[in-house]
């Protein structure tokens, strides 16, 4: 069993971000929400407040053996998975997410958007590096086509494992 820790993404119930992370500290687990400072109006005054950036997501750092007792928590419903095993996060990611909220104030979340007919590089599985093009969207899945050795194979992939190409077309 590895005793490595890494940052994982934990899903929470929702608008249990700061409980689950209070929660998760007190049993001694190193554990980030990270907070956006956000300015409010109310009738008689203008208020900052914190806001988790990430709705519904906590990430925690641990290892494997520790992973039950963040899954015991209460709001936490379980962690977030990519290819079948937990999403691991990198230090350097955690790292610029602080950075990034020291510095900023209101700060937006934009998720990408994928368009048909935009160029993207599939970023994992079998044809993991390859361009395609996407053809048509559903839910969660894309219509895409690769286009190598001659042949055009077309599939439907899972969204979050598409990311778009910048061209100047």
């Amino acid at each position: 069993m590895e005793s490595t820790k890494k940052w994982l993404a934990l899903y929470t119930r929702p608008r249990w971000e700061k409980k689950v992370y209070a929660l998760l500290t007190q049993k001694g687990i190193v554990a980030y929400c990270p907070l956006n400072k956000v300015r409010r109006q109310w009738s008689d005054r203008v208020k900052v407040v914190e806001e988790p950036l990430f709705k519904s997501y906590v990430f925690v750092q641990v290892t494997e053996a520790e992973r039950a007792k963040v899954r015991l928590t209460q709001g936490a419903v379980n962690f977030i998975y990519w290819n079948g095993k937990p999403a691991q996060i990198r230090d350097k990611e955690i790292a610029a997410i602080k950075r990034f909220l020291d510095e900023h104030e209101e700060v937006e979340l934009i998720p990408m958007e994928l368009k048909p007919n935009q160029r993207v590089i599939i970023q994992s599985g079998t044809f993991m590096g390859q361009n395609a093009q996407v053809l048509e969207l559903r839910r969660r899945k894309a219509k895409v086509r690769i286009e190598s050795l001659g042949y055009t194979l077309v599939a439907y992939m899972d969204r979050a494992k598409l990311r778009p190409i910048n061209t100047k077309n």
